[in-house]
């Protein structure tokens, strides 16, 4: 016999969990003196599981919601999702590559373990001071600020 209070409290912690990131992700920045405002954070990967273009139920969409209430810029790198359903469901389109050094961020979010994102390196994409947050516990760990 299964217990709906049970299955209705996991539903209600998974459904939190775009924002609860989002909120970690700021309160780094704070704790590193960064503004949030106008910050330039880069969302890595924005479909639902890794190397698929489907973005429906993914709760990166909750990520990127949640920090535009902030004003950040977010750039949404994800080489799998089409780039005008992205725009579509949250306001912005995604992009399929970026360049060394063409934003640096003030926090990345590796959001979606892609396999292309294994070659990039994020010191070249991130500020001196800046704030990198593993959603999947993929990246090294001397690399990240904290991971879910």
């Amino acid at each position: 016999m299964y217990n709906p209070e049970i299955i209705l409290a996991g539903r209600r912690l998974n459904d939190s969990m775009g924002e609860y990131v989002a909120m970690e992700v700021i309160r780094l920045m704070i704790k590193k003196d960064l503004r949030v405002k106008g910050a330039n954070v880069l969302v890595m990967g924005v479909t639902f599981k890794e190397n698929c273009p489907d973005i429906r139920n993914s709760k990166v969409l909750d990520i990127i919601s949640t920090l535009k209430s902030f004003e950040t810029n977010i750039t949404i790198l994800d080489p799998h999702a089409n780039s005008e359903e992205v725009k579509r469901a949250i306001g912005i389109a995604s992009i399929n590559a970026i360049q060394d050094n063409e934003i640096n961020f003030d926090a990345i979010i590796h959001a979606v373990a892609h396999q292309s994102f294994n070659i990039i390196d994020l010191s070249k994409l991130k500020k001196d001071i800046s704030v990198i947050y593993d959603v999947k516990g993929v990246l090294p760990r001397n690399i990240i600020d904290a991971s879910l």
